[in-house]
């Protein structure tokens, strides 16, 4: 039996983005896929304990005395507390899922490599965290005994800025369930009428307002679209990040905060009722390394205009309409296509569904599955006992 410890320490629910929903998807996954000779272990804080615990009811969990708010007191536990678990669990391997690992190890480290924009765009980080990860996150991957990757485009960065040995490299992208629920027409009302949306007459950007996120070209692209489509709504998801005041700001400054719906995070089932509806999912960011949201909307049936930068490439496809990121001119037009050309949004929405199911969770499971049996059978990262 292999034993694999997963450390889940890094995700505050709420505040990480689309790598807790990429790991939260994957582990379900895992639990649906049920490898017999995999035994796994996760390690969480008390916050992820208390958001996730039906999630933590399907494996073996250990829970840490912390609650994961303060990166210097995880960053200890990482190297005291796990360290200890992982050997008093006898792990074959800990995979480490937030993209660093602790100095100090006692077992085997997988690594799982979200992107490296600390490293490729420093000026959108605080000095800390640069300094962090610019240390860390290079010797990490050196040294794991698998790094998982989810695009090719990110494991390039990794072989190119972190000169990872290509050979340890496994691609486990994200996903999306092939069976989905369609929610009633009453569900769909009910979410419509609340925020006061007419289905197909909104734009959707679902993302935290961090500085690579790019609300702001979309904001202004949006001014300009609602003089084409008056009726149209903007409805922005997704967390308070740290550009949150200029986004506000550029609202109001542009007058259009009548027709821009703020949200905040909201559940899962909202979130797919809003991309089963929406008229166009925008996707400005201008750094991905993958974009779940972009395979999320494809999959319901909702077409996208997206930057054309990254991870986005690669998993857009030839199903979404690619754009610079800011570009704005070029915003106004594609999504005044989609808004205004039903026969133009019909091929998208075909396209869409077609690329979204080259995704599927069950086969990242697989994929991750053999990376831990590759980790676990490789003598050259054992440690001593």
């Amino acid at each position: 039996m292999i034993r694999i410890g997963i450390n889940l320490l890094w995700i505050v629910p709420g505040e990480v983005g689309g790598s807790e929903e990429y790991t939260v998807g994957l582990l379900r996954a895992l639990h649906r896929l049920g490898a017999s000779d995999v035994e796994i272990i996760l390690y969480v804080n008390r916050r992820f304990a208390r958001e996730h615990h039906d999630l933590c009811g399907m494996f073996t969990t250990v829970v840490a005395p912390i609650e994961g708010g303060s990166r210097p007191l995880r960053v200890l536990y990482e190297s005291t507390w796990l360290a200890r678990r992982a050997r008093r669990d006898q792990l074959h391997a800990m995979h480490h899922a937030g993209g660093t690992m602790p100095p100090l190890r006692t077992v085997p480290g997988i690594v799982t490599l979200h992107d490296l924009q600390p490293i490729t765009h420093p000026e959108r980080f605080g000095p800390v965290k640069r300094l962090y990860i610019r240390t860390l996150a290079p010797r990490s991957l050196r040294s794991a005994a698998q790094v998982v990757c989810l695009t090719s485009f990110t494991a390039q960065d990794a072989v190119e800025l972190a000169g990872v040995d290509p050979g340890r490299i496994v691609l486990v992208p994200c996903g999306i369930d092939a069976a989905t629920t369609d929610p009633t027409q009453d569900q769909r009302a009910a979410v419509l009428e609340g925020l006061g949306l007419q289905p197909g007459r909104f734009v959707l950007y679902p993302a935290i307002t961090y500085e690579h996120k790019n609300h702001r070209t979309l904001i202004a692209a949006f001014a300009r679209i609602l003089e084409q489509h008056p009726d149209c709504a903007l409805v922005l998801t997704g967390g308070a990040g740290p550009m949150e005041s200029e986004v506000v700001e550029q609202i109001e400054r542009l007058g259009i905060g009548a027709a821009v719906r703020r949200t905040g995070r909201v559940d899962a089932s909202t979130l797919d009722i809003l991309m089963r509806t929406a008229g166009v999912m925008a996707f400005p960011s201008s750094y991905e390394g993958f974009g779940l949201p972009v395979l999320e909307a494809m999959a319901r049936g909702c077409p996208v205009v997206c930057s054309g930068v990254g991870g986005l490439v690669e998993v857009g496809g030839p199903a979404v309409a690619l754009v610079d990121p800011f570009d704005v001119d070029r915003w106004v037009e594609a999504i005044d296509q989609v808004l205004a050309d039903e026969g133009y949004r019909t091929a998208m929405v075909g396209r869409g569904l077609e690329q979204s199911g080259r995704f599927r969770w069950s086969g990242s499971a697989l994929a991750l599955v053999g990376s831990y049996r590759s980790a676990a059978a490789d003598t050259s990262t054992r440690f001593p006992s």
